[in-house]
């Protein structure tokens, strides 16, 4: 009888070996104060070491919205509507959750080395911790966000509070993406370098500063593409909520759900995978 065989028929378990996805997800799941209390001290930490503390998790995107939206209303000329103020608001205030997600998970593991090869806990509660606290920080964001919208001539209405599922499944892709990310900075550190040139594509390709309607009219086709973008959907529905008081076409929902609950599978199953690795790898 092999050692294998011999410490199976005793129940016996190799150290640090991959639990099952449903066992994995309910150790992660067991855990679930320190994910929350591990976001809201690392957000505690990061604002202790600003002397503006929290004033600075809007005033990134407030800046961000200045700059650009200055820059990109000129060049956009007629085209960019008489309420473009409070659309790029909305785009970039929202996009900073994504970006802060994609970075934040993807150093989630390589980040916290020490942690992870002295303690035995499911990694997963790393990035999930990560976009937790990118969460908390959209909370205040998304106040500043509304109040940004009313003094800029938006009256408001019953639809803004569509926000709150829509967000609930921008944190669900945001997750996926997280995981993801992960995953591949643990394998292939330079991904990090490669990391800030994909958010500045995404952010000029999802229509945060534009209209893609309007922009891309000469291109049909291009624009028919754009429905099945994830992020520019989300924003899109953001918009009609808040600006328009319209109801988005179900099928910008539909693209929205299928891509959130999609991605976060395929993060999570692909995440879970590497398990045994992430200890060795750092």
């Amino acid at each position: 009888m092999t050692v294998a065989e011999e410490a199976e028929k005793y129940g016996l378990h190799r150290v640090g070996a991959r639990p099952s996805l449903v066992d994995y997800l309910k150790q992660t799941w067991n855990r679930r104060t320190f994910i929350y209390e591990l976001a809201k001290a690392r957000l505690q930490s990061q604002n202790e070491r600003n002397r503006l503390g929290m004033v600075w998790v809007v005033l990134k995107p407030t800046f961000n919205a200045l700059m650009y939206g200055f820059i990109f209303g000129i060049l956009q000329g007629g085209k960019k509507g008489a309420d473009y103020p409070v659309f790029v608001v909305i785009g970039v205030f929202l996009f900073e959750f994504f970006t802060t997600s994609m970075n934040g998970g993807a150093k989630s593991i390589t980040g916290n080395a020490a942690l992870v090869q002295s303690l035995a806990f499911p990694r997963l509660s790393l990035p999930v911790a990560q976009v937790t606290q990118n969460f908390l920080t959209l909370v205040p964001m998304l106040g500043v966000m509304f109040l940004y919208a009313l003094l800029l001539g938006t009256s408001p209405k019953w639809t803004w509070f569509v926000i709150i599922p829509l967000v609930l499944l921008f944190s669900i892709f945001n997750m996926g993406i997280a995981l993801i990310c992960a995953r591949i900075t643990v394998h292939i550190r330079d991904f990090t370098n490669i990391l800030p040139l994909i958010g500045r594509v995404l952010f000029y390709t999802s229509g945060v500063l534009f209209s893609v309607d309007r922009i891309l009219s000469e291109f049909p086709w291009l624009v028919t593409a754009f429905d099945y973008h994830p992020l520019y959907q989300t924003l899109s529905i953001a918009r009609s909520m808040i600006m328009d008081n319209g109801v988005p076409d179900p099928r910008a929902w539909l693209v929205v759900v299928i891509w959130s609950f999609a991605t976060l599978a395929f993060g999570l199953v692909y995440f879970w995978k590497a398990e045994e690795r992430y200890g060795r790898e750092n």
